[in-house]
C-alpha cells in the first residue's frame, strides 16, 4: 500500500508594512542630524593626527636628534622674523583694523595676520632648504615603526641591523621630498592674508583655506612611495577632502605658534605618517594582504594593533 506524500506548504510571507507618516517625518528630520554628526566625527578623527604626532614624536627619542640638530639656527631665524614683524608691523596693522572692528576682534585678527606673515616668510626662507629632508626622515621612520619597510626599501638604502628606525635610514635612491616647494601655496597664503581684515569670520576662513592645501600636501610622500599616478592621487584627495581640510586646519593652527612652528612641522609629519599607516593597513586588508609581524621592525614602543581603528 503506497503512502501518498503530502505537498509541503510554503510559509506565507507577511506583507511589509509601510512606515507611517510620523515615522517618515521623524526619519526625514533625523537624517540631517545623522549626517552632521558623521561629518563631525570624521573631522575630529582627522584633526587628532597633528596632535597625536606631537605625543608620538616626544615618545620616540630617536626622533629628537633630527630636531636638535636644526633647533638653534631655525629658532634664531624664527625669533628674528617674528620680533621684527611684531615690532614694526603689528601696531600699524592694529590701528587699521581698529577702524573697522572692535578692540578685541582687531587685536586677535592682527595677531593672526602678523603670525601668518611670519609663517610665509619662514616657509619661503627655510622650509624647502632645511626642513623638508628632516620631515621625510620622520615620515619614513614612522612608517617603518608601523611595519611598512616594504614601502620605504625601494626608495632608499636601509640598514636593517640598525638599533632604531631613524638609524635604519640611508640615502634615498630616488627623489625624496615631503611635499614639493609650491609657489602656489605661498601665493595663496599671501592672497588670503587680507581675510583677517574681515570681522569674526575672516581669521577662521584664512586658517581653513590655507589649511586645506596644507592637508592635501601632507600625504605627498605617501603617494610617491606607492607610485600613485596624478589621476589616482586627485581621486584620493577628492575622496578624503573633508579629512584633509581638518587635518590641515589643525596643523595650520600649530604652525602659527611663534618660534615653535618648526617643531610642529616635524610633529605634524609624524602625525601624517601615522594616518597614512592606518589607511595603508586598511587598504592591504581589503585586498587580502594584511600586515604581519614578519613585516615589522622591532621597536620599543608598546602600541597596540591598529587593524581595528574605524575608517576615517
Amino acid at each position: 500500500m503506497s503512502s501518498m506524500q503530502q505537498p509541503q506548504q510554503q510559509p506565507q510571507q507577511q506583507p511589509s508594512v509601510p512606515p507611517s507618516a510620523p515615522q517618515r517625518a521623524a526619519t526625514a528630520i533625523s537624517q540631517p542630524f545623522h549626517r552632521l554628526a558623521h561629518l563631525v566625527v570624521r573631522a575630529l578623527r582627522a584633526g587628532k593626527y597633528p596632535l597625536q604626532g606631537v605625543w608620538y614624536f616626544l615618545r620616540h627619542p630617536e626622533f629628537h636628534p633630527l630636531f636638535v640638530s636644526r633647533l638653534l639656527p631655525l629658532s634664531v631665524l624664527s625669533f628674528l622674523v617674528y620680533f621684527l614683524l611684531f615690532t614694526f608691523t603689528f601696531v600699524p596693522q592694529l590701528l587699521i583694523l581698529l577702524i573697522f572692528q572692535g578692540r578685541a576682534g582687531a587685536l586677535i585678527n592682527t595677531t593672526v595676520l602678523v603670525l601668518g606673515e611670519g609663517l610665509v616668510i619662514i616657509q619661503t626662507l627655510f622650509e624647502g632648504m632645511f626642513v623638508d629632508e628632516c620631515r621625510v626622515d620622520i615620515f619614513d621612520a614612522t612608517l617603518i615603526n608601523h611595519g611598512f619597510v616594504d614601502l620605504i626599501a625601494p626608495q632608499r638604502v636601509l640598514f636593517v641591523d640598525a638599533p632604531n628606525s631613524v638609524k635604519m635610514l640611508g640615502k634615498p635612491t630616488t627623489r625624496a621630498e615631503y611635499n614639493p616647494w609650491s609657489f602656489t601655496q605661498i601665493a595663496e597664503m599671501i592672497v588670503c592674508l587680507p581675510l583677517n581684515l574681515v570681522p569674526y569670520v575672516g581669521t577662521p576662513l584664512f586658517i581653513m583655506i590655507t589649511g586645506s592645501r596644507l592637508g592635501k600636501l601632507s600625504h605627498w610622500r605617501w603617494f610617491k612611495l606607492r607610485g600613485v599616478s596624478k589621476k589616482d592621487m586627485k581621486m584620493e584627495l577628492y575622496f578624503n577632502r573633508w579629512e584633509y581640510l581638518w587635518f590641515g586646519t589643525c596643523a595650520m593652527v600649530l604652525n602659527l605658534i611663534p618660534v615653535l612652528s618648526f617643531f610642529f612641522l616635524l610633529t605634524s609629519s609624524a602625525g601624517a605618517a601615522i594616518w597614512a599607516a592606518k589607511m595603508e593597513e586598511r587598504s592591504r586588508i581589503r585586498v587580502g594582504r594584511p600586515v604581519t609581524t614578519d613585516d615589522r621592525v622591532p621597536h620599543d614602543d608598546n602600541e597596540g594593533p591598529i587593524y581595528h581603528d574605524d575608517p576615517v
